[in-house]
């Protein structure tokens, strides 16, 4: 998969989820650098534009960037802290973008929401019109 990654700050939990999808997958980096609202904005167009299968976004509390690339039409980003959020995200919201807090998750943490975001292959067909409501 290609994932589109962007991060405002770079500590342990960032670099061990960058090292978990360059192990694993085609990473993109839309934007580097830049404020949150853009790196947010950056990964969930990346995503819409089918420059991405899935995005991912960090920030000191995932909140920010979650909201930034929420703004973009098409995106759906969901903020979580554990695996069963994530996965969950992924099954009953279809959601395309993760945000995580680089701050608040330890790597092994982050590694593991990342991997169960990531491993769900497709939405729960039971919930194919609550999604569409979206």
């Amino acid at each position: 998969m290609r994932i589109a990654f962007a991060a405002d700050d770079e500590n342990e939990t960032t670099k061990a989820v960058l090292d978990y999808l360059a192990a694993e997958h085609e990473v993109v980096r839309p934007a580097q650098g830049e404020s949150w609202p853009q790196l947010g904005a950056a990964v969930g167009q990346a995503v819409v534009d089918g420059n991405a299968d899935f995005g991912i976004v960090m920030c000191w509390t995932g909140t920010g960037t979650a909201i930034a690339a929420n703004k973009v039409p098409g995106v759906r980003a969901a903020l979580a802290w554990e695996a069963w959020i994530a996965e969950g995200a992924r099954k009953w919201n279809d959601a395309n973008v993760l945000a995580m807090s680089l701050k608040r998750l330890a790597p092994d943490v982050a590694v593991e929401v990342t991997k169960a975001f990531l491993g769900v292959s497709e939405p729960d067909p039971d919930e194919a019109a609550n999604i569409a409501q979206l």
